[in-house]
């Protein structure tokens, strides 16, 4: 048998670490205090935490679909709050707290890329990261890092939030468990095709000024 290093040990034990909050985040879903489990991961997500909101809202929707509009304004309102959180870090303390975060969940050098597609495309950005799986932690840390407009930063990640978490709260809610295993596969291709019809859409009404 091969010998992986060292390295390899760390990457399968960070990948247990993982699949061991994973499955805590999918008991939660199932349990008593699930909303407000939600909302604590809609939350940290935002600045710092490693598991997506959609893996509780998703299961949520499937169990208690009279509530799935619900779930998606409690993960969109503590996703937004989280990003304020995000912010504040990349705002004050980036060169510490923020450059760590980026660092520790693999993001280290696309920092530098994504400051160079805000200097292009401005808010533009936060609408597309915010709606793929695209890490949504580093475009708050660096747009704090970066001081871009609050009002416009919160703007954008209440509208591109909203409208992840409603669209998977309403395609969990309308096609049920049947086809549950499919849009859980292709949410990101879902996504990345409404980013696309939104920011067309940005588009075109500029035209009209």
């Amino acid at each position: 048998m091969a010998d992986l290093g060292p390295g390899a040990g760390a990457t399968e034990a960070k990948a247990g670490l993982l699949r061991g909050v994973y499955n805590s985040i999918l008991r939660l879903a199932a349990g008593p205090r699930a909303e407000a489990g939600l909302f604590v991961v809609s939350f940290t997500e935002s600045s710092f935490f490693p598991i997506p909101p959609d893996v509780m809202l998703a299961p949520m929707c499937l169990t208690r679909p009279e509530r799935a509009w619900r779930y998606a304004f409690v993960c969109t309102v503590a996703s937004v709050l989280g990003a304020l959180l995000g912010y504040a870090i990349g705002y004050l303390l980036f060169e510490s707290v923020g450059s760590f975060i980026i660092s520790l969940f693999g993001y280290a050098g696309k920092e530098e890329a994504l400051r160079a597609s805000y200097a292009e495309y401005g808010a533009y950005v936060i609408f597309l990261k915010g709606l793929t799986p695209i890490p949504f932690k580093l475009v708050t840390i660096v747009s704090g890092a970066m001081e871009f407009s609050l009002p416009i930063f919160i703007v954008a990640c209440a509208l591109t939030r909203g409208a992840r978490f409603f669209l998977v709260a309403w395609l969990f809610k309308t096609f049920g468990p049947t086809l549950a295993p499919v849009i859980e596969r292709r949410i990101g291709l879902v996504s990345l095709a409404l980013v696309l019809l939104l920011i067309g859409g940005l588009v075109a009404a500029s035209q009209l000024h």
